[in-house]
């Protein structure tokens, strides 16, 4: 890896390894510090680091990265913006399944390689469903649920693309595969049974799965 992106990957390293520090001490002004921080480097990672081998998909990629930053903040702002941070990482789990699919298109063959995120996500739901605390969060959920399997799908399907490398199919479904694990965490300590090291776990998935989706628009 050429240096350059060598100390971008780094730079994201140092920062989330301070905003998970930070949250599993409860220091809320260190997460409210190096949280967007984090993500805002991996957007750079993204945007200035690493050349893209298709520029469309970039693009959709930084939007996606650049809902997830407004996402990361309304979560931090409390209970209250819940719905709100929800819906900014909905549009970026449209942007990113968009993304996997301009090199490979839809059609019914894929059908298949949807059940195992479709399985994963019902599942999450199910055991979340009477932790909810409203109607309203329990349709909320189930679309983002929808939404974030039919975003790792799209992610399966593209690494059998013969438009795709290797590389940058798989670190994309490592990306979309870890965003799934990442929320799945999230709402469990938040909704269902909280535990100490929820949050930190939740982070250290989430800006993982992060970097290795920006890291995909160069390979």
């Amino acid at each position: 890896m050429p240096l350059s992106r060598l100390l971008a990957v780094t730079a994201v390293a140092i920062s989330a390894a301070f905003a998970i520090v930070a949250a599993h001490q409860d220091d809320r002004h260190g997460v409210h510090l190096f949280k967007p921080l984090t993500t805002t480097l991996v957007i750079v990672v993204s945007l200035w680091v690493f050349t893209p081998a298709r520029r469309p998909y970039q693009d959709w990629i930084l939007l996606g990265l650049a809902f997830s930053l407004v996402g990361d903040v309304f979560l931090m702002l409390g209970a209250t913006r819940f719905l709100w941070g929800l819906a900014a990482f909905l549009v970026a789990q449209l942007a990113y399944a968009w993304a996997f699919t301009l090199d490979v298109g839809v059609d019914g063959s894929q059908l298949p390689w949807l059940a195992p995120f479709a399985f994963f996500a019902l599942l999450v739901v199910i055991v979340l469903w009477r932790g909810l605390p409203s109607a309203a969060m329990r349709g909320a959920v189930a679309v983002y649920a929808a939404v974030i399997a039919l975003m790792a799908w799209r992610a399966a399907v593209r690494l059998q693309a013969p438009l795709v490398t290797m590389e940058s199919g798989t670190l994309a479904l490592a990306g979309a595969c870890l965003f799934l694990a990442s929320d799945a965490v999230l709402a469990v300590n938040r909704f269902r049974r909280p535990f100490r090291l929820g949050e930190p776990v939740t982070l250290a998935t989430y800006w993982t799965a992060q970097l290795l989706i920006a890291m995909s628009v160069h390979a």
